[in-house]
């Protein structure tokens, strides 16, 4: 092929692409003119509304139009009509949240599903909660749930109950005004961890702080908790950073002797598990040089070589939080949901 020859192709690609004309959109009155009904036959089935009978026929002669268009019923509209909307938010506002939460995520988005509720995550970032809620509120959700406790504030709620949002969750450590509160504070896990390794005759303690975007929500609290501990007892305790790689976590073992650290609560226990690889590797015995923590029990921490302590973190199951926003969004209220329990499940990297 000649240069002539691939300038002129470019030639004609570029005269299709701009005499291309742009898709006609199909509405629900393209869907009753196929299918032989009225508009409002069609928007009965597709919304699948109980109140108005459609015989099996009809319904199928609808359904079948539709699909034979591609038509896709309009979400806002139908939530218009209906003068709700069965949007379920979930601020996001974290690079990594680890494979315990992401696990519960994915089961709750299935057991809303069963509700008629579509789970969407809200990945914004925002100068302050109110700016949030502001932003979370133009999407008219029917329902919010923040999974950390300072997403949403009393001064965030009103913002949202003044769009028309009826169901407002909080996993957070106190009570937050007008939102139903599953309570979740992060220092007490600090404080697990802190009490079991100082129990064990450690007392320079560090507590992995991860760079990962929005992890300090969750880390900074749980350094409170082991701080806590420490001022009432002889041990210290140092933050120390670690990305969630190898790499990072081999330049922070290559440096444990000269920090002089006898124990680490690690966050989580995927980080555990990189830390832990890395002080193997530079040589750094556990637990006898150092004592590790991690925390949510999954199942590689006790297949870690040595095993792996950690915390174990008992969740309300899905099934209950997704029947909860449910009725929420029914009713405005919804009874009380137990709160996360911490438990330490002690292991020999400890």
């Amino acid at each position: 092929m000649y240069p002539g020859e691939l300038r002129e192709i470019g030639s004609c690609e570029r005269k299709g692409s701009m005499a291309r004309k742009p898709v006609a959109v199909v509405t629900s009155a393209d869907v009753a003119r196929l299918a032989g009904v009225s508009r409002a036959t069609v928007s009965f089935v597709l919304n699948n509304t109980q109140a108005h009978r459609v015989s099996e026929a009809t319904r199928a002669k609808v359904l079948a139009a539709a699909d034979t268009l591609g038509y896709v019923p309009h979400a806002a509209a139908r939530s218009l009509r209906a003068g709700r909307n069965n949007l379920v938010l979930i601020p996001a506002a974290v690079s990594a949240i680890g494979c315990l939460v992401s696990g519960w995520i994915d089961d709750l988005h299935t057991e809303l599903e069963q509700y008629g509720c579509t789970t969407v995550l809200h990945a914004g970032r925002f100068a302050d909660p109110v700016s949030a809620a502001r932003a979370w509120a133009e999407l008219r959700p029917g329902a919010v749930l923040a999974l950390d406790g300072t997403s949403l504030t009393a001064a965030g709620a009103d913002v949202l109950r003044r769009a028309g949002v009826r169901a407002l969750m909080a996993f957070a450590p106190q009570p937050v005004e007008g939102v139903c509160t599953v309570a979740f504070d992060d220092q007490r896990v600090g404080v697990l961890a802190a009490r079991h390794l100082v129990a064990g005759g450690r007392r320079r303690l560090a507590v992995l702080m991860p760079q990962e975007r929005g992890l300090s929500a969750f880390a900074a609290p749980r350094l409170a908790g082991a701080r806590s501990v420490a001022a009432r007892t002889v041990a210290t305790v140092t933050p120390v950073e670690m990305g969630y790689t190898y790499e990072s976590a081999v330049e922070l073992a290559r440096g444990w002797a000269m920090r002089d650290l006898d124990g680490v609560f690690a966050y989580n226990d995927e980080y555990a598990a990189l830390l832990l690889r890395a002080l193997l590797d530079e040589g750094v015995d556990v637990p006898e040089d150092v004592a590790v923590v991690g925390c949510d029990d999954l199942v590689t921490a006790a297949l870690q070589r040595p095993p792996l302590t950690t915390i174990r973190l008992d969740l309300p199951s899905a099934a209950q939080v997704a029947a909860a926003v449910h009725e929420l969004m029914e009713n405005g209220t919804a009874a009380p949901l137990p709160g996360v329990e911490p438990t330490l499940v002690h292991r020999r990297s400890s």
